[in-house]
């Protein structure tokens, strides 16, 4: 009775688990991020010019987004300051003037009142004028009562039409306000808005250029390097990620220059901005970046550093091909 002989089996090729791969894949993304990091310690002269580079093209659009900033909080201080003033008739008296000002303050987008009596106004305009003596000589008081309404919305649209509703109260001879000043305040915010993003979209080509032009040297550097393991059957993607992680160190140094010398100018211009400030009775400061600003600037300053190289890698990687 003859044997059977069992069927010989191949080797069988073992595919690694999912679990295996990622470590696998976070060990080269680590191992490429310290070694790129090296390389530009190598050449600290050059990678620190480079990040320097950066971190100028990356000032000015963020200098102008802080004063944008202060310039906002400013312009909401104002806006809380906008005033309504109302002129009362010459015929109402003291305790009329109490029961319209009851009824100004019960209108529907009021959030404040105060009154000036005729004898209040006199005193504040011969104190503002210093003609004390001269307006004593005058045989009356030629100022009405007037009442300072401060509105709940400093809109100028909606003041307008507060105003227009005011001056049908009895009583009301005149409502004055002055909204040119708020208007122009606003359209120039919205122009230096419209300047911010012009200049970031500028500058953050620049910064696109300036890593670009480093990476397309290192990569001309290591061409050869680079046509080897493409030959071996090294993927792009491989090929390209030391390279990225080159920009987005790049990119993450020129950001932290870029904090220093804002941190260094904003402390630099802190008392002439104050002093010329208090000049005009105000209070201005520079705002700093803050934790949320610092975070922002370095987080975009890596992602362009990195689009760079990718930009640049992903050109000339097209254009070498293994001999």
């Amino acid at each position: 009775m003859s044997r059977e002989t069992p069927a010989r089996r191949g080797a069988r090729a073992q595919r690694p688990s999912s679990g295996g791969r990622w470590r696998s894949w976070l060990r080269h993304h680590r191992a490429m991020a310290l070694d790129s990091a090296r390389r530009l310690l190598r050449h600290s002269l050059s990678s620190l010019l480079t990040m320097l580079a950066i971190a100028i093209a990356l000032v000015l659009p963020a200098g102008l987004w802080l004063t944008l900033d202060g310039a906002r909080l400013l312009d909401a201080e104002l806006d809380e300051s906008a005033t309504v003033t109302v002129y009362l008739e010459d015929r109402v008296g003291d305790a009329e003037a109490g029961r319209i000002v009851e009824a100004l303050a019960a209108h529907d987008g009021v959030a404040g009142t105060r009154l000036i009596t005729a004898a209040e106004g006199m005193a504040e305009f011969q104190q503002a004028l210093g003609l004390e003596d001269a307006l004593a000589r005058l045989p009356g008081n030629p100022l009405p009562a007037s009442v300072v309404i401060r509105p709940d919305d400093p809109a100028p649209a909606t003041v307008k039409r507060l105003a227009g509703d005011l001056e049908e109260v009895a009583g009301v001879e005149e409502v004055r306000l002055d909204l040119a000043w708020l208007e122009r305040l606003g359209r120039l915010a919205e122009l230096g808005r419209r300047v911010g993003l012009g200049l970031a979209v500028l500058f953050g080509l620049g910064v696109l250029l300036v890593v670009g032009n480093t990476v397309r040297l290192a990569v001309e550097n290591r061409r050869q390097e680079i046509e080897v393991v493409t030959l071996i059957g090294a993927t792009h993607a491989f090929v390209r990620r030391p390279f990225l992680y080159s920009g987005a160190w790049y990119g993450l140094g020129g950001g932290l220059l870029a904090c220093g010398l804002l941190t260094l100018g904003g402390n630099w211009l802190a008392a002439p901005i104050s002093a010329l400030a208090a000049s005009y009775g105000a209070t201005f400061t520079l705002p700093g970046l803050g934790f949320t600003g610092s975070a922002t600037l370095l987080g975009c300053s890596t992602l362009l550093g990195w689009l760079g190289a990718w930009i640049a890698v992903s050109r000339h990687l097209a254009q070498i091909r293994p001999r």
